[in-house]
């Protein structure tokens, strides 16, 4: 791979010639980042589904959608051991099946969202992490992009989003965590940018570096400090609040964060129809 050099110590010659040089590069990527499944939820809009199970082990196409993640993840060179699973519904079925991984509990689940959730691992934050919902499907392009870039908040955005739309009666376009770039630099991330203006849906996919993790956990504190246990943003407590919402405090307070693009590579299951028409956005998305 062009530009890249041998470990220290090592001359080109004394490296086999079979050595694979990108493989090699995704590992010096994602040195000391970790990944992180946040995946405390039950998903009680797919039913009987999760009764015994989260929804991260709900099987979509065949495997549960963790295995999807986990496959995505690989492809940019995080290995299984590697990973941390925020747990709460049903921790003891995910701990019984990957028990490499390592655990962090949200015992809150039931009253918290999605940011608390992450928050729960923050002492494994500092050397910077690629996080990602447990209830998605998504191509290892994506993640590859996400480590690659140079940036220290990178946002993985579906430019083809809508299209999952046409199908959803039980989803529409005004739930997706739309969000609006100029270019690369994303501007502007909430639910109720109009679906013409997006340029796409933000797919809770991320990756902080160790200086992106520093700001995103100060602007947490500073928010809590001044919000916790009122209405903060889009009638949504702080407790209760998602992803996008601090990252979108933060942009307003003039944090640069950037996107990379997959173009319908992404799908989100959240009820049993996302489930039967899985199979159709998968055969009908762009490989890239």
């Amino acid at each position: 791979m062009a530009g890249l050099e041998p470990p220290p110590g090592v001359s080109r010659g004394s490296l086999r010639v079979d050595l694979d040089f990108r493989a090699l590069a995704r590992v010096v990527l994602v040195s000391g980042m970790r990944p992180i499944v946040i995946g405390a939820g039950r998903g009680s809009r797919l039913g009987p589904e999760t009764e015994d199970i989260p929804k991260a082990l709900v099987p979509v196409m065949g495997r549960p959608m963790l295995e999807w993640i986990l496959d995505a993840l690989g492809a940019a060179g995080f290995a299984r051991k590697d990973v941390i699973f925020i747990c709460g519904y049903r921790a003891d079925v995910v701990r019984a099946r990957y028990p490499e991984f390592t655990f962090v509990l949200n015992s809150d689940w039931e009253r918290n969202n999605i940011l608390a959730s992450l928050m729960c691992a923050r002492g494994e934050l500092a050397g910077g992490f690629v996080s990602t919902y447990a209830d998605i499907v998504y191509r290892g392009s994506t993640v590859k992009k996400l480590v690659s870039s140079p940036h220290d908040k990178v946002l993985a955005c579906d430019t083809d989003w809508r299209r999952r739309y046409v199908d959803r009666s039980l989803h529409p376009e005004s739930d997706g965590e739309k969000m609006r770039a100029d270019g690369d630099r994303v501007v502007e991330l909430s639910r109720r940018i109009d679906s013409a203006s997006a340029s796409g849906e933000f797919i809770g996919v991320t990756k902080f570096s160790a200086e992106g993790a520093r700001e995103l956990l100060a602007a947490f504190d500073a928010a809590k400090a001044v919000r916790a246990g009122t209405v903060w943003r889009e009638g949504r407590t702080f407790e209760r609040a998602y992803l996008i919402d601090l990252f979108q405090d933060m942009i307003e307070h003039g944090s640069e964060f950037h996107r990379v693009d997959t173009h319908g590579g992404y799908m989100e299951i959240d009820t049993r129809e996302d489930m039967a028409c899985a199979e159709k956005w998968w055969r009908e998305s762009a490989p890239g």
